[in-house]
């Protein structure tokens, strides 16, 4: 009998989907036409099965660079209670031409579950006045997505590139996991389309097109230094270099009427 409940309690184990954290920064728009302030959400969950929320301590560091300066924000964020956990919020002005890129270095997160730490620097970047400009500028995080494809104004099904980085050099064949956050409108049919997998080449460079309109984490995920679990144990850390990616539907877009003839 404890044989047949060993084996049973090991079956269900490898059976119990094993769901991608992301970590969110997600702006309330990717463009706005005539600037003004932009609001970010920092959120540590798993976005297309919509949750859990993970309690998310308050960041190393949360910063932008606009206008060829970066700006510390640590100390203007918001901490906000989703389903009982700690996320937190910020918000920015937006007074000049050219992209925003905001970033997040949250504290190392101990996932008991795979017995490892996991840090994932992420980024958004935030169109002002619609200028089209300074998107491509890199923020110099340890493991960093660099676009290929202009992250801003992007339609539905449109290919998006990157090239993964990590120390500034590129990270051959590197994996990249990829998923929507979900609005509540699709249910995956089943945990093979929750997360999307995609590898760079021997470059570092990937690429997905996006099928859905609403926010994209791209996740391109790097071994880490080995170090020690909260039980004093060896234990191992996952990097993360993270970007999100609003798409839009050409049929949800507002368009100016066609010019007479």
């Amino acid at each position: 009998m404890r044989r047949l409940l060993t084996a049973t309690a090991l079956l269900a184990c490898a059976t119990v989907p094993a769901f991608a954290h992301f970590q969110e920064i997600i702006p309330s728009a990717d463009v706005l036409s005539d600037g003004g302030e932009v609001k970010l959400d920092l959120v540590f969950t798993h976005p297309m099965e919509r949750g859990p929320v993970m309690e998310m301590a308050k960041p190393k560091k949360v910063g932008v660079v606009y206008q060829d300066k970066t700006t510390d924000l640590s100390g203007a964020i918001a901490e906000k209670k989703i389903d009982g956990k700690t996320t937190w919020t910020a918000a920015y002005k937006l007074d000049k031409p050219g992209a925003a890129v905001f970033f997040v270095e949250p504290q190392p997160y101990w996932e008991q579950a795979e017995k490892k730490w996991i840090i994932h620097y992420a980024k958004v970047v935030v169109d002002g006045f619609a200028s089209g400009e300074g998107w491509a500028k890199p923020v110099g995080l340890p493991v960093e997505i660099e676009p290929l494809s202009r992250p801003t104004g992007l339609w539905t099904g449109n290919l998006f590139r990157g090239l993964v980085r990590a120390k500034g050099k590129p990270v051959p064949f590197a994996e990249v996991e990829v998923e929507w956050a979900n609005d509540g409108s699709v249910k995956a049919p089943n945990e093979a389309f929750v997360t999307q997998v995609v590898k760079a080449d021997a470059n570092g460079v990937f690429a997905y097109a996006m099928p859905r309109a609403g926010w994209w984490g791209f996740a391109a995920l790097v071994d880490g230094p080995e170090t020690k679990g909260p039980d004093g144990k060896p234990a191992k850390t996952e990097l993360g270099g993270l970007i999100w990616v609003k798409a839009t539907d050409m049929g949800s877009a507002s368009t100016a009427p066609a010019p007479a003839k």
